[in-house]
Formats: structure tokens, C-alpha cells, sequence
């Protein structure tokens, strides 16, 4: 259950009915203090599995449910999904107190995440709204015992009620580990944050941090006990390796998103593009070849307002014979760049890479201040600067 997912993006409404309770989210379940909540079908393979699992054995344990076990295990199903609500509303309604917007909490095979709007954050407030959702856990079992223990209950609602108790307390404290993308991740996140200035040097230690968790799972959960000859059923290790295989993930995209957080600065238009100069649409080749295509300089083609149009094909110069090039038309050497493919030279971070991805095509003129053709940028050396990998 990571604590947020920080990717702003509009909210989708539907013009019926049946649009307004689904979308790739899920369905759609309403608002609760003005946040969109949303069920993702992925739910229902958990609640599935909780069922197959559990029915049978709460069937051999209270034998007078008979197949009424089942509909035990899919209300311990429900449970457990309303206890991942309390704990994303609590992250969304701890950063509503710091003025962060959550845009909607999603409810999923693996808990639950809440996406908040863009907003400035900090290593403490960091820690706040990353441990509310796990101490509204431990506040839901500190009331399920309270309940336990001063009412007798009997039959179903002692089973589900203990179900509902040690469901809170294990999502709680299994979410205080400190690895990302659990929620007390934000707490590593947060020290070295404070420690070094680097959010993203914080981001990769709570990172590697939560791998290592996965590690000591693996091996406390089911190497240790398969030395010692205790080796756990079947569907515990599926359970086991499922969750592992989910923190690894996690883990891992944080590092991933921390090195491309680090990155952006670096990715500039006026940095990463070649160097190249525009000439007139209606230059001759011989005009273009004098403006540098003949030494190897990229010329890019403009229309008669200045706008980048095109760019110039060495190789179709090279097949144009030296005495028809003062009358063949540069635009019969040139290929056409995407509409509106061109950028500031000073465009850059994540502005640049949201921009780009917008356009069509793979190469976008780059301008100055004055509007004239400095550069050409190629989608591959904004990949190559936001993965850290040379252009091949």
C-alpha cells in the first residue's frame, strides 16, 4: 500500500450512466470528503483468491458454517478493503492539512494508492502523511479489541471481528517496515533527505532499503523454515512470493523514478541538441549546402514566418549533381518535421519531457530567444539523458 502516487492527471468523468461508474480505474464508487474513491477490477482477483483460500479452511475449523465459510471469507474479503479505505483516506486527509490536493484514492490486487496533485513536499510532512495511513490501522484494531474484549461475541461476528482486529494490526505494522514502497520507506527517505538535501538520494536509499526487506522476507518466511524441515504450505509461499515479487517492483521503480528525478535538470533543449541553422523553404540546394549542410551542419527548413518546417537530408544532396544545384529546391532534399515540432533552447526538466511527448515524429527543431534555428534535438538523446544511457 504505497502512500502516494504523486502523478498529477484529470480526473475522468463520463456523459452516462454506466461511464460515470467505470473508467480505467475501476469502478467508480463515489466521493468521501471530496475525493473520487475507485475500485479496480484487480480487486476481485484478490477477494477471489481470499475466498478459494480461505473458505475451505474456516470451513474445517467451524464445521457447522458449512458452505456459509465461503461467504465468511468474502466478508473477510470486504474487511480487508475497508481497511485500506481508512488507510488511504488517512493519507489523503493528512495532506489535505498541509494544502496537498488528492486527486483520487484507487483501491486494488495490492491495497490501495492515493494520487495526489502536484505540491511541494517536505521531508517532515513527508513523514506525516506516509505514516497516517498506517497508524489509522492500529487505531481500527485498537477499537476491534476494545470490542473483542468488553462484548462476548459469538459465531460469525467473533470471527470476523478477530479477522477485522488482526487484519489492521499486520497491515499497520507490516507498513512501518523501512523500505519503500511501504509507507515507513518514507521515514529512510526522509533522513537521508534531511541529511544529504537530496530528495532523490533519499528516494534510492528507502529503495534499496525496502530490497533488502524483500530479502530478509524471502528468507525468515521460506528459506529458514524449508532448513529446518518446516517448509510452508503451498498457497503461503504463493502469498509470500506474491508480495515479495510486488516490494521488489516497488522498490525498484523508486529507484528508477529517483534517477530520473536527478536527471531532469540536465535535460535541456540547448544542451542535448546538435548544432544545426534554418534556412527559407524556398532556398536552393546550393543555399543550403553553402549554409553549412556541405561541412555536416544539420539545416533545418522554415517557413516564410520563421517556424521550423523540415530538415535537410544530407544523403539526398549528395544525389543532386553539383550543376543542378542552384536551381533544384531545397525542399526536394528535405523531410518534414512533425507540426509544431520545435522548442525553446532553454526548455527543459520534466516541462520539456511532457511537451515532447505530446508531438508526433522523432526530432524537434531548437530555437532561440530571437526565434532563429539553433539545434535539432532527437527524441533519442532525451531518452538517453532521462535513462543515463549513452545514444546508440
Amino acid at each position: 500500500m504505497s502512500p502516494a502516487d504523486e502523478r498529477p492527471g484529470p480526473e475522468t468523468d463520463g456523459h452516462s450512466h454506466a461511464a460515470e461508474g467505470r473508467s480505467r480505474d475501476g469502478i467508480r464508487l463515489g466521493r468521501i470528503a471530496g475525493v473520487p474513491i475507485y475500485l479496480a477490477y484487480s480487486w476481485f482477483l484478490i477477494a477471489g483468491f481470499t475466498v478459494v483460500v480461505y473458505g475451505p479452511t474456516l470451513q474445517a475449523r467451524q464445521p457447522q458454517l458449512g458452505t456459509g465459510a465461503y461467504l465468511v471469507a468474502f466478508a473477510y474479503a470486504v474487511l480487508l478493503l475497508l481497511s485500506v479505505l481508512v488507510h488511504e483516506l488517512a493519507h489523503a486527509l493528512s495532506a489535505r492539512a498541509f494544502g496537498w490536493p488528492s486527486q483520487k484514492i484507487v483501491l486494488n490486487l495490492w491495497g490501495g494508492h492515493t494520487q495526489f496533485e502536484s505540491f511541494t513536499v517536505s521531508p517532515g510532512r513527508s513523514v506525516v502523511v506516509a505514516l497516517a495511513g498506517p497508524a489509522a490501522n492500529l487505531v481500527l484494531a485498537g477499537l476491534a479489541w476494545v470490542l473483542v474484549t468488553a462484548v462476548e461475541l459469538t459465531g460469525v461476528a467473533d470471527i470476523l471481528t478477530n479477522i477485522f482486529l488482526w487484519a489492521n494490526f499486520l497491515i499497520g505494522l507490516f507498513n512501518v517496515l523501512p523500505g519503500l514502497p511501504l509507507d515507513g520507506g518514507r521515514l529512510v527517505e526522509s533522513a537521508v533527505w534531511k541529511a544529504t538535501g537530496s530528495q532523490e538520494k533519499g528516494t534510492i536509499a528507502a529503495g534499496w532499503a525496502g530490497r533488502a526487506i524483500v530479502v530478509a522476507i524471502l528468507f525468515f518466511g521460506l528459506a529458514l523454515p524449508w532448513l529446518r524441515g518446516n517448509g510452508p504450505d503451498l498457497s503461503f509461499t504463493l502469498v509470500m512470493l506474491l508480495v515479495a515479487g510486488f516490494l521488489w517492483q516497488g522498490a525498484s521503480a523508486s529507484i528508477r523514478n529517483a534517477g530520473f528525478r536527478s536527471r531532469l535538470p540536465g535535460i535541456v533543449a540547448g544542451r542535448l541538441a546538435v548544432p544545426a541553422v534554418g534556412v527559407p523553404n524556398f532556398a536552393s540546394v546550393e543555399q543550403a549546402v553553402q549554409a553549412g549542410a556541405g561541412q555536416g551542419t544539420v539545416v533545418v527548413l522554415c517557413a516564410p514566418d520563421g517556424k521550423p518546417q523540415g530538415v535537410v537530408d544530407p544523403a539526398a544532396i549528395a544525389r543532386v549533381p553539383h550543376e543542378a544545384r542552384g536551381v533544384t529546391p531545397v525542399t526536394a532534399v528535405g523531410y518534414a518535421l512533425a507540426p509544431g515540432a520545435y522548442v525553446p533552447d532553454t526548455a527543459g526538466g520534466q516541462e520539456l519531457v511532457q511537451y515532447l511527448a505530446q508531438l508526433q515524429g522523432t526530432e524537434y527543431a531548437v530555437v532561440d530567444a530571437a526565434g532563429r534555428v539553433v539545434g535539432l534535438l532527437s527524441q533519442r538523446a532525451v531518452v538517453a539523458a532521462i535513462s543515463g544511457r549513452p545514444v546508440r
